[in-house]
């Protein structure tokens, strides 16, 4: 494996991604910034940090995005000493960020400019599976450019989804989560009127598991419901109220309808607000018990 692999985001989902790249055997390539997590294990396995996007962009064949949202990709890519300063033709971008789709389809042209290749490639599940090399992908481009980065992307992912052209990606990654994160807000809500009721967590829990209220949102929440444990679904609420955001903006400009996200949206926000969007999805619970 001759390529060489860049990361751009080395937070809780991009290190399990890292990792796993490099456990595969790619030679692989990191940017230094303050927010990742630990490098060092990387950097004990040959991993190469560098101080600019541009300059890691030089030295990668494919360069991985797993920043925050639409502003950060924005950045990363276009800033003076960015991904763009270094692109050239053959090179390959796989934004597995959360973004708008409109801002995916237009850094996909810059990308396109430079004789570049761009796919969308945004993840699904929790730090968990980062780490284990079990992500869920979303993908949004030619089915070429998805075929050549095919073996790199199954380092990292259990099942790669091809969801169409550039931006369809991003578009089903917000879809997905408006379902995933409007469900965990009705749930924390339940979850917080039931505590108040004094029902107990763990017959609330059994009789939503063996009844319409089971699926995967219940399995992560779960550990919070019946012991305020929330390590397994570590999502923070101001991520929530991001990606809600996101799929409201996709809404409107859609003419679609989004009085739910909108609902949704406005608990998210409220936290935020309230400087608690660090706290982790099921935490809502307790916080929506407390207001």
């Amino acid at each position: 494996m001759a390529k060489q692999i860049g990361i751009i985001g080395v937070g809780l989902m991009g290190l399990g991604i890292a990792s796993n790249v490099q456990s595969a055997g790619w030679a692989l390539h990191f940017l230094d910034h303050p927010g990742n997590q630990p490098t060092a294990d990387l950097v004990s396995g040959g991993a190469i940090s560098h101080d600019t996007a541009q300059e890691l962009t030089r030295a990668c064949d494919t360069i991985i995005l797993c920043v925050t949202g639409a502003p950060q990709v924005t950045n990363v890519m276009t800033s003076d000493s960015g991904v763009l300063a270094g692109m050239s033709a053959g090179k390959t971008v796989v934004d597995c960020s959360t973004s708008l789709p409109k801002t995916t389809e237009t850094i996909a042209q810059l990308v396109r400019e430079t004789g570049g290749r761009y796919i969308d490639a945004p993840m699904t599940r929790t730090p968990k599976e980062a780490a284990e090399g079990r992500l869920n992908l979303i993908v949004g481009g030619a089915a070429e450019d998805l075929a050549a980065q095919r073996p790199l992307l199954e380092s990292f992912a259990e099942n790669i989804a091809h969801a169409g052209d550039v931006g369809a990606g991003h578009a089903m990654k917000l879809l997905h989560n408006f379902v995933s994160l409007g469900f965990a807000a009705v749930l924390a809500e339940a979850a917080a009127v039931a505590r108040k009721s004094g029902v107990e967590g763990a017959v609330f829990q059994d009789i939503l598991a063996k009844g319409g209220g089971a699926g995967v949102v219940l399995d992560r929440m779960s550990p919070f419901i019946t012991g305020d444990d929330c390590g397994g679904f570590r999502f923070t609420l101001s991520n929530s109220d991001k990606d809600i955001g996101y799929y409201r903006e996709m809404a409107a400009q859609a003419g679609g309808a989004h009085g739910l996200a909108d609902a949704v949206g406005t608990v998210f926000g409220d936290m935020v607000a309230d400087g608690q969007g660090d706290k982790f999805m099921p935490e809502l619970i307790a916080l929506l018990q407390n207001k």
